[in-house]
């Protein structure tokens, strides 16, 4: 097995930095390697804003629940879905592009980019022995983050990435098994043994958890699912899309 697969398979979340900001360079390289992710007919809808304001940082992490690591850490980058630049060139070369924009076609291919960009640069941190963490927490208030970021038309704020050196390393958690997850030719449909897979796996995230806490936790993987799943949360989200004039239709 060789270095970049084992580095992928290692990974783990970290939520604990060390108070050092990174340097111009570490930056520029962990953006450039965003920037080299696949992109769909060579859109490049998506765009990264680094966050150095501690003001603006401490504004985050409180949008977020009051995730520490959302205000400390070596630095924050925030990928966004973005069409604007879309925009701009219909106007640039004279074609009307409304309907394109506003579709959910594009809308998912801006947030299919900015996903794969955002993992091409947690990828990147980690092979420089930095930490990351990525931050869904944005999402509790995107009419703030926009005003906090000044974020236009047909942007979309998804979610934070904090980078930095670690200060304390997670252990890491299982994920489900392989043969959950990978489905050869076609859907697995036999409920029983999908049932059976995760009885599995919720033996093995109980155990995980008895040694994480010394026995004080050993709640289940499709308990805690249940669990958020009964409460629906951001529900905004739909209107909030459609302001931003996309995912229209």
């Amino acid at each position: 097995m060789n270095e970049t697969i084992e580095r992928i398979l290692a990974h783990r979340t970290v939520r604990d930095f060390e108070d050092k900001a990174l340097s111009s360079e570490q930056i520029e390289t962990i953006v450039r390697s965003a920037q080299a992710a696949s992109t769909s007919s060579f859109v490049q809808a998506y765009s990264i804003i680094g966050v150095t304001d501690p003001d603006k940082k401490h504004e985050l992490s409180k949008i977020a629940r009051n995730q520490h690591f959302v205000a400390e850490n070596g630095h924050f980058f925030v990928f966004c879905a973005d069409l604007h630049r879309h925009d701009i060139i219909g106007n640039m070369e004279g074609k009307d592009v409304a309907a394109s924009l506003e579709s959910t076609e594009k809308f998912m291919v801006s947030v299919v980019d900015a996903s794969l960009a955002a993992q091409n640069a947690a990828l990147a941190a980690e092979a420089m022995g930095l930490g990351i963490c990525y931050v869904g927490g944005l999402r509790n208030d995107l009419e703030k983050v926009s005003e906090l970021l000044k974020i236009p038309d047909k942007v979309i704020p998804l979610f934070g990435l904090a980078v930095g050196y670690p200060a304390s390393v997670n252990d890491q958690k299982p994920r489900l098994p392989f043969e959950h997850i990978y489905h050869e030719n076609e859907y697995q449909q036999n409920n029983a043994v999908y049932k059976a897979q995760l009885k599995q796996y919720n033996e093995e995230i109980q155990e995980y958890y008895r040694a994480r806490t010394e026995g004080e936790r050993c709640d289940t993987w499709t308990g805690q699912m249940a669990e958020m799943l009964s409460h629906p949360q951001r529900m905004y989200m739909h209107d909030f899309v459609e302001k931003q004039g996309m995912n229209k239709h």
